[in-house]
Formats: C-alpha cells, structure tokens, sequence
C-alpha cells in the first residue's frame, strides 16, 4: 500500500468521525429543546384554583333535628257550673294571672239558692237551740235531740254548696299566663264542664326530640341547646337539655330527649324549628372549609399547596360543623387548602391560585413555598 492510499483512508475516516460527532450535537439540541417546549406546555396548563388557609376556630360536636314547641303548662277553663254568659273580662291575647276573673255568669238563680239555703240554716239553728234546752231538763227524747243536730249539720253543708255554686258564676283563671283561645259568645247558655278559655304559660316551652340510640351516651340533662324557628329568620335562641327517657323505644330504635326554653318572649307555643343540641366542644380547633375535603375508601384528604403543586396530603378529621371540618393530624395552622378545583386534580398538579386569600393565607402560602423551595 503506497503513501498516498494510507492518507487517503485516513482523510475519510477523520470526515466520517466529524459527520458523527455532528450529527450527535445536532441530536442533543433538539432534545433540549424538546424539553423545554414540554416545560413550557406544562406551565402553560397549570390547572386553576381556589385555596382557603387552616385556622383555628372554636368548634362543636352536636345533633340536629326539628321539632315544635309546646308549652309546660296549658289550661283549659271549664265552667263548674250552668247559667247564661252575661259577660266576658278577657280576650285572646291577653296576659292574666292565676285568679284572675275572665268571664260571668248570670248569678241570679244561684244567689237566691244560696239565700235560701241560709234561711233554712237559720231555722234549723233555733230549731236546735230550743232542742238542746228541752234536752238538757230531759223534756225531749237523746233521738229527736241528735235527729235535729243531724238535720243541722246537712243544712250548714249545703249553704257552702250553694255559696260554692255562686262562685263558680266567676270564670276564673287556674294558671298565669296569655289567653290562646276564647270558645264561647256572650248570650251562650254554658252547661258544667263546657270549654270556655284556653290558658298558655309561654314563659317556659319545651321541644321533644325523638334521637336515635346511637346518640344515647352522649345525651344528659344541662347540654346546651339552640333553636332557630321559621317565624323568626336569622334568629337564635338558648336552652337547655332539661331530661332524658332511660328507655329507648325498640319500634323506632329512638329515645325522647326534652330540651326547655326559659324566658324567651318571642317564642311562641306550636312554633317549628330546628334544633342543635350540642355535646362537646372544641375552643380551639385547627379548620379548614369543608369543601377542601377528599373523602373515599374510608380515608380523608386535602390538596396542599407547596411550591406551586397541588400535593395531597392525608388528614384526620374530627368534629364537623356546618361549613367547616376539624382537622386533628395531617395540616399545621396557615396551610393553604384548596377549595375549588380540586376534581380535576392529581398529585403534584401544577396549580393557578385564582381567588385573593387574605392576608394571613398568603403568608401560609408563600412559607410553604419557600419550605419546599429549600428543602
């Protein structure tokens, strides 16, 4: 092989050496810049959200249920007595206390009953005296003597049954309280026993609540009860847990529990309401809204927001109270939560906080952020 051939092939193979070591960078660069396009693609789909921050706020453990109110003591006025309604002292919605007269009777035939009566008394009682002398100087047998104490002892028994029939022409009230309804006309003739008056103590109402057995041990007497009522929107009223039935019902698997209301005017007998009656409580608690809640497979989680990325985290949820959920294990007070948005997300989503979380969540945020960033 001459000199020139050997320069010949090494020439080719240096050419075909440059070809591959170019065509190698060319590939590398492409490479780079597929993957920046990616990055790019990535941050360009980050996912919108709505994130809210843990913080601590008082909290309760409680069941609710509706009821309506019923008043302690009701009364219905009856007439002891017949006669024709002459006059009525009261009207539906009037206050009255026990005693006082709330409607007459004509007592016309009554008083001259009781007239009557006494005039006999009067006669019996001389009849007795000059007896009881005529006695003494045995002029009258033992049996004529006691025949007339006996005759005067029936009459005295009488006139108080007829000044007792008297009073019963005053309509009185057995119980302090307002009149619920009036049932009867001026001019009506009231036979005994009729139904005149309807009286309500208001000043103290009860609601009964059939509560299923699985709530028994947590019920007792002096929990804390509140009540909203239809008739009166957006307010809240205080009670209490007055008693609790021993028994539980083995049709329905539920017990009575009775909770009172004391001195709360604007309640009303048969007025419907919900009730919360609250067994525990947390001054304290770590919360985050209850819309941040992933809830399956037995387990609960929330998406936590750490440099960007939707990171779910594992919490242990405790009491849970209208909008909010306890949060026991899992989140530290200012972690950012989110909120909406979360159906759509995976495990490092990359995220777009769209809403403005106040102050103290964005400095949750951001710590987290800068958490990870040096981690």
């Amino acid at each position: 092989m001459t000199t020139q051939t050997i320069r010949r092939q090494l020439t080719l193979a240096v050419a075909i050496a440059a070809m591959s070591l170019l065509a190698a960078c060319s590939g590398g660069a492409k490479d780079a810049a597929a993957k920046a396009e990616s990055d790019k693609k990535d941050a360009d789909t980050a996912i919108p959200v709505e994130v809210a921050r843990a913080a601590r706020r008082p909290m309760s453990a409680s069941y609710a249920a509706t009821a309506s109110l019923k008043a302690v003591n009701e009364a219905q006025v009856v007439s002891m007595t017949s006669g024709v309604l002459l006059k009525l002292m009261a009207e539906e919605g009037d206050a009255v206390k026990a005693g006082d007269v709330l409607a007459r009777l004509d007592p016309d035939r009554k008083g001259l009953a009781l007239a009557q009566a006494e005039a006999q008394l009067k006669k019996l009682e001389s009849e007795y005296k000059r007896s009881q002398e005529l006695f003494e100087r045995q002029l009258v047998s033992a049996d004529a003597h006691g025949k007339i104490r006996s005759d005067l002892d029936v009459q005295r028994a009488a006139v108080q049954i007829a000044r007792l029939e008297l009073s019963y022409t005053s309509i009185t009230a057995p119980i302090s309280g307002v009149i619920a309804q009036r049932m009867v006309k001026v001019g009506n003739l009231i036979q005994p026993n009729t139904p005149m008056f309807t009286v309500v103590d208001s000043s103290r109402l009860e609601a009964v609540l059939n509560v299923p057995e699985r709530e028994f041990s947590t019920m007792h007497s002096g929990l804390p009860v509140t009540m909203q009522v239809d008739a009166l929107p957006g307010r809240t009223f205080a009670g209490s847990v007055d008693r609790v039935s021993p028994v539980i019902d083995a049709g329905s698997g539920t017990f009575r529990v009775t909770a009172a209301f004391d001195g709360v005017r604007q309640l009303q007998p048969g007025m419907f309401g919900r009730i919360e009656l609250v067994y525990d409580q947390r001054t304290d608690a770590l919360t985050v809204p209850r819309d941040a809640l992933i809830e399956g497979d037995g387990e609960a989680a929330v998406f936590v927001l750490r440099d960007g990325k939707a990171v779910r985290t594992q919490v242990q949820v405790g009491f849970i109270n209208g909008a909010y959920a306890e949060i026991r294990e899992g989140l530290v007070e200012g972690d950012g939560v989110v909120t909406v948005g979360k159906v759509t997300l995976r495990d490092g989503a990359t995220v777009e906080v769209v809403n403005e979380p106040d102050a103290a969540s964005a400095v949750a945020v951001k710590g987290n952020a800068a958490t990870a960033a040096s981690q």
